[in-house]
């Protein structure tokens, strides 16, 4: 009998921060949901890039080719349309990469709407994973995106062992941070609240997950420590995989997530902490994207770039362990609706639509 899956030639930038994972758990979902998935990279190279995943694509033969990629590559999506098989249905998925103020608030607006104005026209369908995108001239489908890492097994076993390497006295309260360690993710602000907050808790420790390099040494997660006499409540675990990033959380009492555009449910360090039943702390973005705020799944920092209404928000849930437990509950039910399996299932709904085929 004939394969009668849907085959999807799924175009990718390798070098895409932050797409790698995604595209890994919605291929892994994607074919659990009975989609053949073939991934197809696009490199750097401009019309050469197109054109060699052009040719691939057509070695392919799929039923659909869905285009994967981020706002700031825009200039090699605008040729795509014209390269690819005229028969094949195209499906787009724009991503905003997180960074919503600041100094790359210009650059993001214009890489989405040259991306928008150069790729959606020759799509059948447009996907977004923020609400906040605005794709002029087209009705796009969100679809939102799931944590990153499960809770794994065994995690809160290796969470205690994680709190007793730390030499962490019993009771003592241990936060996470996870997320960019640029100056975007807040790290700074975080770090200059710990001060204040150990005059209330003198054993307090701040736990970064990952804390990879930066691209000014002053910001690196160690020289803010140093900075702000903090380092020796600052650990820093460097680069972790998901077993050991799942024994993090479970080792915490607290998760902040201070970044200078705030965070909403497109972040997939938000959505792991609730996954694991962490009680987190966060900035507000602006838009459209407050679910997690607007459903009382976490505390709310009230001023973003702002050491002190981190001191306030965090104080608080470290004084509350009521509320603490109360927001673990909230935040565990917010992110039931965030799984892989809905993932998967939206985008075979809207492959199925655009092909043309009935459900089931």
């Amino acid at each position: 009998m004939a394969d009668e899956r849907i085959r999807v030639a799924m175009l990718h930038d390798p070098d895409a921060d932050g797409l790698g994972d995604y595209l890994a758990h919605l291929v892994r979902a994607l074919d659990e949901a009975g989609v053949r998935v073939e991934p197809v990279p696009v490199g750097p190279g401009g019309l050469t890039a197109g054109s060699r995943a052009a040719r691939e694509v057509r070695r392919l033969h799929p039923d659909l080719v869905h285009v994967q990629l981020p706002s700031t590559a825009y200039r090699l999506p605008g040729l795509l349309p014209g390269l690819l098989p005229r028969a094949t249905p195209l499906v787009t998925t724009l991503h905003a990469d997180g960074d919503h103020d600041g100094h790359r608030a210009g650059r993001l607006a214009t890489a989405l709407r040259h991306l928008t104005d150069r790729l959606t026209p020759g799509s059948a369908a447009v996907v977004v994973t923020d609400p906040r995108i605005d794709v002029p001239g087209a009705a796009p489908v969100h679809i939102p995106v799931a944590p990153p890492v499960a809770d794994q097994p065994g995690a809160a076993t290796q969470g205690r062992r994680m709190r007793a390497r730390l030499g962490l006295p019993e009771g003592a309260p241990l936060l996470a941070f996870l997320g960019p360690a640029g100056p975007e993710g807040g790290l700074g602000h975080l770090v200059r609240a710990l001060p204040e907050l150990r005059r209330a808790h003198p054993d307090l420790r701040l736990l970064v997950i990952g804390g990879g390099t930066v691209g000014d040494p002053a910001d690196e997660p160690a020289a803010l420590a140093r900075r702000y006499a903090v380092a020796d409540a600052v650990t820093v675990t460097g680069p972790v995989g998901p077993d050991r990033l799942s024994a993090a959380l479970h080792a915490a009492d607290v998760v902040v997530l201070p970044a200078v555009a705030g965070v909403g449910a497109t972040s997939g360090e938000l959505l792991t902490a609730l996954a694991h039943g962490v009680p987190t702390a966060v900035t507000v973005p602006d838009g459209g994207d407050g679910e997690p705020h607007r459903a009382g799944a976490v505390a709310v920092i009230r001023q973003r770039a702002d050491s002190a209404a981190i001191v306030a928000a965090v104080g608080r849930l470290l004084a509350d362990p009521v509320l603490r437990r109360r927001l673990a509950e909230r935040g565990r039910a917010f992110v039931a609706a965030y799984t892989w399996p809905r993932v998967a299932a939206a985008h075979l709904e809207l492959y199925r639509r655009t092909l043309g085929r009935a459900g089931g």
